[in-house]
């Protein structure tokens, strides 16, 4: 038989406060409930320690909390933890914790398989088949802040929106995800230590930008000739690069902030010299920066790795135009947990 149990996470902090107003209760017991849900990250009922123990059944009588469940874990040589996140529907999801000497970064999913149809990631060959909830995103953040205290004795720094799925495309429960990870009446962490990863969705950059978000945007672009951009990332035909351009002028009119590109070269696609002066061209819109990123393999053999001589050409380029780039080395590659690898493929 179906629970018909309301999962109580769907609730603002007024509703539950209205909640117990009908049950002849405090509103204040909606914000007891709130905070042990949100700020404590509480998955049970019977750790409300602040409640009578008929409160915390009426809780249990009309509520649930579909919270996730890391039902895998692999460690990496390099000390990347790869998690497979059960949801309470049984999909399954990754999430990776990256650490370095200094801090460790949340690299977090958004949907179950993907919206779009990047040729080389891995996550972009599973069918969408579902957004996550706020609380799923949340959940995976939770989860990967107890490992990087437990296995490298510092609180989770800093989070990417970068893992399964297009999180522009799950526009609003990525936005209230991030609302309660931000939120003192949540995790309390600062906006500034957060990157949302898009492919490129003009409309919903703009909407950032209107919506006066405060995270940091990332734009997988990979190419700055529409050709060569359709043919590895087909959704750019609804996209094209004047599009994103417009959009991302846009963004930083109204924001103020910079934007970073991520951007892999790859042997025979696009590591051309057109290729690198329109890669410096779109970069002259808005301040910016470029990461070049390595190629992390998804075993079709399509997709090869740049040399490193197109890739010295492409720093150059950029460096003699005063835009600065960064060479970021993939983590976790030999669990298929670098960027692109990401397809519910646990190695055991």
């Amino acid at each position: 038989m179906k629970n018909s149990k309301k999962d109580i996470r769907a609730l603002s902090k007024k509703e539950l406060q209205d909640f117990f107003v009908s049950q002849g209760d405090k509103s204040f017991r909606g914000s007891q409930v709130y905070d042990w849900l949100w700020n404590k990250a509480t998955y049970n009922f019977e750790d409300m320690t602040n409640l009578s123990k008929e409160t915390r059944q009426m809780l249990i009588d009309n509520f649930v909390i579909n919270n996730i469940e890391v039902d895998q874990m692999q460690r990496s040589k390099d000390g990347t933890i790869k998690n497979a996140v059960k949801l309470h529907d049984g999909f399954t999801v990754e999430s990776v914790l990256i650490p370095t000497m200094s801090r460790t970064t949340a690299c977090v999913s958004s949907q179950v398989g993907c919206s779009l149809d990047c040729k080389f990631c891995a996550t972009a060959k599973l069918k969408r088949l579902r957004n996550l909830n706020a609380d799923e995103i949340f959940d995976q953040v939770v989860a990967i802040d107890k490992e990087s205290k437990l296995y490298n004795g510092i609180p989770l720094s800093n989070i990417v929106y970068m893992g399964m799925g297009e999180p522009l495309m799950n526009y609003n429960n990525v936005l209230k995800s991030i609302e309660k990870i931000t939120s003192p009446e949540g995790l309390g962490m600062s906006p500034r230590r957060i990157t949302l990863s898009t492919s490129g969705v003009p409309k919903m950059i703009k909407k950032l930008a209107d919506d006066d978000v405060k995270f940091h945007l990332a734009v997988s672009l990979h190419s700055a000739i529409d050709d060569v951009r359709t043919q590895i990332m087909p959704f750019n035909a609804k996209f094209p690069l004047a599009d994103l351009k417009d959009s991302l002028v846009y963004w930083y009119e109204k924001t103020g902030k910079s934007v970073t590109y991520e951007y892999i070269v790859w042997n025979g696609i696009n590591d051309r010299e057109e290729d690198i002066r329109a890669l410096v061209e779109f970069c002259k819109a808005i301040p910016c920066k470029v990461n070049i990123i390595e190629y992390n393999p998804i075993d079709d053999g399509q997709f090869q790795q740049g040399t490193d001589v197109a890739v010295a050409k492409y720093v150059n380029a950029l460096e003699a135009n005063r835009i600065t780039v960064t060479l970021r080395h993939s983590r976790g590659k030999d669990i298929d947990a670098a960027c692109g690898q990401l397809a519910n493929k646990m190695k055991v």
